[in-house]
């Protein structure tokens, strides 16, 4: 039977901290992040016993029957695998009956600017993305709203996180659960949902519960194979889990038509899970680039993107003091932009929880993405209260409908062109 372990192909890719030596030769590396030898085999869904079929499968085939070839299995999001195979195992693997088809394996990235931890902080404070956005002090606090965290995993034992973690999963070599070793999790982590408890920070809806969902490694790195992992994960916990933020990156565009058409498996797993009532937000990328090159920010027919707002003070106006990364209540310089980006929050010099239980600063769309998670925790928390249980389109809807308009004098201006996305507001939810 096959095992769900993530082979570590990569010591790195350029990542947001550092820029690591490669295990695997750079070159190696297609400019689309494409893996030699790595494949993401999606069967179709009339196949019943996924772990019966790819066994029969890698039997005829001659795939290797141990971890280092096979290394994870899908059951709910999509039916399949992830192996390692040539190309000729391939082809002839995507002319089986029970195959729909066979797609390269990709890197992906945690994708944040350089930042770290701090020692532990005993004052809480409102962090200023949460002031910005209009969510310090709402009676609505997300209460039991399950959010996975599809990560490098959360600082388990981190005192502002602790009592919200509700679970953890790794797929990640050599790790045993989903404990952060890295800090840019744990960070995304605080944002979403740090405890209102008089230490640290506060994040967007307090009393939401956090699954701790690692398929990053402690260098920010993975693999399109692992994340679908993680996106299985959570689709088998649909229901319990109805959020999950994507802080991460890769090379991908978009069919808007659930990766039917191009084959994707990354975008196929995330309508799965979506079609199973999880709700997806998205960071829109960091390479000041359109965000239709990027995957998964660039699938509009199935997550929630997010642009990054430079923001020094906490409040509209324009009246803070101008960042590394732009003029305050602008446009971050480094934030993908375009027509599939779907909404903007604060995402530049953002304070919040790290590894270790202490507290760090970290700039990216990364780091604006859980600032809409939880206000989606949030809008979700206030229609069920309602009797209602939101669909994600009507969760993105709604979270449109109550923000500033781009222009307007609450939220920021900007070249049109580049920033038409409304800016986050939470005050109402």
């Amino acid at each position: 039977m096959f095992k769900r372990v993530f082979i570590a192909l990569l010591a790195s890719i350029v990542v947001l901290f550092s820029i690591p030596v490669l295990a695997l030769h750079q070159s190696a590396i297609a400019d689309d992040g494409t893996i030699p030898g790595k494949y993401i085999v999606v069967l179709r869904d009339q196949v019943q016993d996924v772990d019966s079929e790819a066994d029969r499968l890698a039997g005829k085939h001659g795939l290797a029957r141990d971890d280092e070839d096979r290394q994870h299995v899908y059951y709910a999001a999509v039916r399949g695998f992830a192996a390692r195979m040539s190309a000729v195992q391939a082809a002839a693997l995507a002319k089986e009956p029970s195959v729909a088809f066979v797609s390269p394996d990709r890197v992906v990235r945690a994708i944040g600017k350089p930042g770290g931890g701090t020692a532990p902080q005993p004052a809480q404070v409102v962090p200023d993305g949460i002031a910005r956005v209009g969510a310090n002090g709402l009676s609505n606090t997300g209460t039991g709203i399950g959010v996975a965290v599809i990560d490098t995993g959360i600082d388990l034992t981190h005192p502002d996180l602790q009592s919200n973690i509700a679970g953890d999963v790794t797929f990640v070599r050599r790790t045993k659960s989903g404990n952060d070793d890295n800090g840019h999790g744990t960070h995304v982590a605080g944002t979403i949902a740090a405890l209102n408890n008089g230490i640290g920070v506060v994040g967007m809806a307090p009393q939401a519960k956090l699954y701790a969902v690692k398929v990053l490694d402690r260098n920010g790195n993975g693999t399109w194979s692992s994340v679908i992992a993680g996106v299985d994960w959570v689709a088998q916990r649909a229901g319990t889990i109805r959020v999950a933020n994507m802080s991460l990156s890769g090379y991908g565009t978009s069919d808007n038509n659930c990766g039917k058409t191009n084959q994707d498996a990354l975008h196929q797993a995330i309508c799965g899970a979506r079609d199973k009532g999880v709700t997806f937000v998205v960071a829109a990328g960091n390479s000041a680039t359109d965000a239709s090159t990027s995957a998964p920010a660039s699938y509009k027919d199935a997550v929630i993107t997010v642009s990054a707002l430079a923001d020094s003070d906490g409040k509209p106006g324009h009246l803070g003091l101008t960042t590394s990364s732009g003029a305050d209540d602008t446009f971050a310089a480094f934030s993908n932009f375009g027509s599939v980006v779907d909404i903007a929050a604060p995402g530049v010099d953002i304070y919040s929880t790290w590894k270790g239980g202490t507290y760090g600063t970290i700039s990216g769309t990364s780091m604006a993405t859980p600032h809409v998670t939880g206000a989606a925790a949030l809008y979700i928390r206030s229609q069920l209260n309602a009797g209602v249980s939101p669909n994600w389109t009507q969760i993105r809807d709604a979270l449109i409908a109550a923000g500033y308009p781009q222009g307007s004098l609450d939220g920021f201006t900007g070249d049109p062109d580049v920033f038409h996305e409304p800016l986050l507001y939470a005050g109402g939810l």
